[in-house]
């Protein structure tokens, strides 16, 4: 539960590092906005604030899904106007809702200038071909939740918008605040989720000692989490790390979270970019949502399209019947209009034209297949050029690790000579992205490595 302050704290909270009468305007700034926080949010008693949660969370609960009790929501007061107008089939029918430019002819005007640009509002939900065709990529085209029409999908910016908008559903929605992510991660997910109003604690998942998974601190940990609390998994290809769990494991994983009612959250942003086969790097993800229970999907296509500047991703939320996944993203429309409105529609075009088109998705995973396959032959060249030179220590982790990065064992003082002495930058935490290497720079980074391990321990 978040704090009756929190908002108004954080601002207050929020230091002001310049001087002068700029620090001054900022301060009187920021005291206005905490009193209008203050003023438009007024603060209801401890047992009244628990009462109304514990209600909102209760109430209308099914156990065919966890998300049973989820209201459904208005549609937006203007952009509900489309969608009512796009639901009419009168001959005669005008919007006269949207502010937006329309010719004499009633259509959309594309200004010459901007012609080979794109140019109307999505939906607040998104590009709808692209949200299908997503979730039948990572689901599988032949899921039953799919079938079932037990899955919302969104689209989002990229996976931390993903990510961000499930998170700030579940903190409105979801009857646990909790958060368990892996010990360690990305950088951005204990920020993602906190802001959103969620705690988070780590379970374990990195050995240090073998360069490998911690599975039994992993399980332990799971099997002490409070019952419902939500898990944070990444799909394949873990960031840092590049260390996942092999398919029995998952299963072993799958049954824990399953027991003790669980809700696993995927964050998959190396669909196909791993393995080089887009089927075995969403088998984790599908091996959930095939028994049933509920699951959430964070995609990002930035990687495996390349559409890093594009911002194009989406998110899945799998549901106990349809009509709850009609709720779902009635909520998730309301979470989505404010914080950015509506995505943008030229990434989500690129990703639906090659999704649904058979000789482009073809080329594609052709593409895909020899991306994965470099970032494989990078890490043997490197393993390879390591054993040659006779760096102390095992570094088959290179080889054993998956996906775009590898967690080296380097400390910080070993990376903190090779950037002075090599000229190679990288995390402090040793880990190096594979996908910056080639057959020509290998050498210089064995090098490096083979110095640093033998003259700083």
């Amino acid at each position: 539960m978040k704090p009756e302050t929190s908002i108004p704290t954080a601002v207050a909270s929020l230091e002001i590092s310049s001087s002068g009468g700029g620090a001054a305007a900022a301060r009187r700034r920021l005291a206005a906005l905490t009193r209008h926080l203050q003023d438009s949010s007024p603060v209801a008693d401890d047992d009244d604030r628990r009462s109304t949660l514990l209600a909102s969370v209760t109430s209308g609960f099914d156990a065919d899904s966890v998300f049973a009790h989820v209201a459904r929501a208005p549609e937006d007061p203007i952009l509900g106007v489309t969608v009512a107008y796009n639901k009419d089939p009168s001959p005669v029918k005008l919007n006269l809702g949207v502010g937006a430019y329309r010719t004499e002819e009633g259509k959309p005007l594309v200004l010459n200038v901007v012609r080979s640009r794109m140019k109307e509002y999505l939906p607040i939900t998104g590009l709808a071909e692209f949200n299908k065709l997503s979730a039948k990529l990572i689901l599988g085209a032949d899921s039953s939740a799919i079938r079932d029409n037990r899955v919302t999908t969104v689209q989002c910016l990229s996976g931390t918008g993903s990510l961000r908008v499930g998170a700030e559903f579940l903190a409105r929605h979801y009857h646990q605040r909790t958060v368990y992510i892996p010990q360690p991660t990305w950088g951005n997910h204990p920020k993602v989720f906190t802001l959103a109003g969620l705690l988070v604690k780590y379970y374990r998942y990195y050995d240090p000692v073998t360069r490998g998974l911690n599975f039994q601190g992993l399980l332990e940990d799971l099997g002490s989490a409070p019952s419902g609390a939500i898990v944070l998994l990444h799909a394949c290809a873990h960031n840092p790390t590049g260390v996942d769990p092999t398919l029995q494991q998952w299963d072993q994983i799958r049954q824990l979270i399953r027991s003790k009612s669980l809700l696993p959250f995927f964050d998959s942003a190396y669909q196909g970019f791993a393995s080089g086969s887009l089927d075995a790097d969403a088998e984790s993800v599908r091996m959930f949502v095939s028994d049933g229970g509920a699951c959430v999907v964070a995609q990002s296509y930035a990687k495996n399209m390349g559409l890093y500047g594009e911002r194009v991703g989406a998110l899945s939320i799998v549901c106990g019947t349809a009509d709850v996944a009609s709720r779902v993203e009635s909520q998730l429309k309301l979470v989505i209009r404010p914080m950015y409105s509506n995505p943008p529609l030229h990434g989500a075009s690129i990703v639906a034209t090659i999704l649904r088109d058979s000789t482009m998705f073809h080329e594609w995973t052709i593409e895909l297949k020899a991306m994965a396959d470099r970032i494989i032959s990078m890490r043997q060249k490197l393993f390879e050029a390591l054993r040659a030179r006779g760096t102390p220590g095992d570094w088959s982790h290179i080889i054993k690790q998956i996906g775009m990065f590898t967690f080296t064992g380097l400390n910080s003082e070993q990376v903190s000579f090779m950037t002075k002495e090599f000229h190679i930058y990288m995390t402090s935490d040793g880990r190096i992205s594979m996908a910056g290497l080639s057959s020509k720079t290998v050498p210089h980074l064995a090098d490096a490595i083979h110095t640093a391990v033998t003259r700083i321990r």
